[in-house]
């Protein structure tokens, strides 16, 4: 695989930007995709989920930005505000090295005003779904005359969702001189009709697009108790995460709670929570304080968290497609994974594209140990400020450690927003920090600090 430093006119800050978030050779994707797209080249890119697509486009777009132009240059569509947020965290990690470069998330769940005064103010680089781009274009606070690059991914699973006529109406918005890169994990015959409409003589790339079966063991349970057996699953694979999909929003509170009550530690994410709570519950999972996520299909796509060993289909996917991208949850990168679906007798038929090519496996041959508990040594911490007060992972690990005391082995993941700051910490200094923090100033400043439900 190459390196980037084959990459033409790559700054060497960015590099060692790159190096130092452990990207130091191209995926497929991003060496057959990156010089074409910095060539200014319409691209059709069709690439598995967990190939590296993210920075396939977001390299050469906050390469290309011009800091000096406080004007939207780049706009990327995606599905939904998990999928947004995930995209902006990659290019603001990558972008560190590129000053005052400007990026805005706009989709629903948070007031439309605030994101309206945050593009007043100027940007460089939108991200956002096309319902929320369609709400300010309607409304005028957003103008599209500026942008260069166009960006769609996730581009199947934005027709799934019914959003093809907003793509276009967005497209019809920006000017026809822009470059448009239309990302895709599958290739549907609308996929066809939308880029014939939207670029113009693309370069088409193919690469990663078959899930590797070795990477991701697929298994299938009979069951007529599927809460039983959940139970039993846990207790017999003891995974360290577990990511378990149901059909609806409702049947995800209920099962939620009911390992809840059963001892395990749990979160979950679907449609009806505010984005304040679903972001909380993706870091709560991500930095182990919750090690088990229930959720909707929400989290089929956009949820790219390292590490989770083991999936659970509880409800059986409305369709392959979305099979397919649920156990792409684990088994991501380097890493190997399993994946589980639960079915009852009366959902054979239902079930029968997993049943051709999944291995049935027996419940009798699982020895389970009924003492197993998805329990947490670590709380999440969360501080009242963030990027915007200039807060930063290194000022607050040393607060912790040179300050109050707590050893670095104490302390887990710090994930830092631009008004909130969360951290990891183990229980038994959780009180400790908490009680310091009434005291201790970070950067000569006091933050209030509470722990996360």
């Amino acid at each position: 695989m190459a390196s980037f430093k084959t990459i033409p006119n790559i700054p060497q800050a960015l590099l060692e930007t790159l190096d130092s978030l452990h990207f130091h050779t191209m995926t497929p994707i991003q060496e057959e995709a990156i010089n074409p797209v910095l060539d200014g080249r319409d691209i059709i890119a069709q690439s598995k989920t967990g190939s590296g697509k993210t920075l396939a486009f977001g390299l050469p777009v906050v390469m290309r930005t011009d800091t000096s132009r406080y004007t939207p240059q780049s706009l990327i569509i995606t599905p939904t505000r998990e999928l947004a947020e995930q995209i902006a965290g990659m290019l603001r990690n990558i972008a560190v090295s590129k000053p005052n470069l400007k990026i805005v998330t706009l989709y629903g769940g948070v007031p439309l005003r605030a994101q309206a005064d945050s593009l007043a103010k100027g940007a460089h680089i939108l991200i956002g779904t096309p319902g929320r781009i369609q709400d300010h274009l309607s409304k005028e606070t957003l103008s599209l005359e500026g942008i260069e690059t166009l960006v769609l991914d996730e581009a199947d699973r934005m027709l799934d969702m019914g959003f093809y006529d907003e793509i276009v109406k967005i497209g019809s918005k920006i000017p026809d001189s822009r470059q448009t890169l239309l990302f895709s994990a599958t290739f549907p015959p609308k996929i066809e009709t939308l880029a014939h409409t939207l670029l113009k003589r693309p370069l088409h790339i193919k690469a990663d697009t078959i899930q590797e079966r070795t990477k991701i063991e697929e298994l299938l349970y009979e069951t007529e108790h599927k809460n039983r057996t959940l139970i039993t699953l846990i207790q017999a694979y003891k995974p360290k995460s577990l990511l378990i999909f149901c059909n609806t929003k409702v049947q995800v509170m209920k099962l939620a709670e009911y390992l809840h009550e059963k001892g395990h530690c749990v979160t979950e994410i679907h449609g009806d929570l505010d984005q304040r709570e679903r972001n909380e519950s993706v870091t709560l999972f991500a930095n182990g304080s919750r090690r088990i996520m229930v959720a909707t299909d929400v989290a089929s796509r956009g949820l790219d968290i390292e590490g989770i060993e083991l999936v659970i289909n509880y409800d059986i996917p409305f369709d392959q497609e979305i099979y397919t991208h649920r156990i792409g949850r684990t088994g991501r990168a380097d890493a190997t994974g399993r994946a589980i679906t639960l079915y009852t007798s009366k959902e054979s038929e239902k079930s029968a594209y997993i049943l051709q090519k999944t291995e049935r496996a027996q419940l009798e041959a699982l020895r389970a140990d009924s003492r197993f508990r998805m329990q947490s040594d670590y709380d999440t911490l969360c501080l009242n400020g963030g990027k915007k007060t200039k807060l930063r992972k290194g000022d607050i690990l040393g607060t912790l450690c040179k300050e109050i005391g707590i050893e670095n082995t104490l302390i887990g993941k710090i994930d830092i927003t631009d008004s909130k700051s969360y951290v990891a910490l183990h229980h038994t200094v959780t009180d400790k920090v908490l009680k310091a923090l009434k005291k201790v100033k970070i950067k000569k400043k006091k933050y209030l600090a509470w722990i996360v439900d």
